[in-house]
């Protein structure tokens, strides 16, 4: 039996927070669950997990919806998240390509 995962107090929060401006969102449009499900390709349980702020859903599932009722989670402008995703490529070009903790040598030497 798989061990259920455990979210931090702040992770929770943030999901719920997420949730509720989602179903805002929903709600300002005049969009039913179900017309919101159909137009993410979703199901209407999923779409109530997710205003729910249920962990279990796909982010790009969740970014979808949020996307399709207007919620900004960066940029809404294309183009400057284009440039800021460039940014950030350039900071990953200058970062190690893994991180490696120091081997501690053994002092072996009685």
């Amino acid at each position: 039996m798989p061990r259920k995962r455990s979210y931090s107090r702040v992770t929770r929060q943030a999901l719920t927070m997420l949730g509720k401006l989602i179903r805002i969102g929903r709600a300002e449009r005049g969009l039913t669950a179900q017309e919101l499900a159909d137009r993410a390709g979703i199901s209407r349980t999923t779409l109530s997990s997710i205003e729910k702020g249920a962990p279990g859903p796909e982010i790009g599932i969740v970014f979808e919806v949020a996307s399709l009722v207007g919620l900004r989670l960066f940029e809404s402008d294309e183009r400057m998240l284009q440039v800021h995703s460039s940014r950030v490529d350039e900071k990953l070009t200058l970062l190690p390509k893994s991180v490696r903790h120091a081997v501690k040598e053994v002092d072996d030497d009685f």
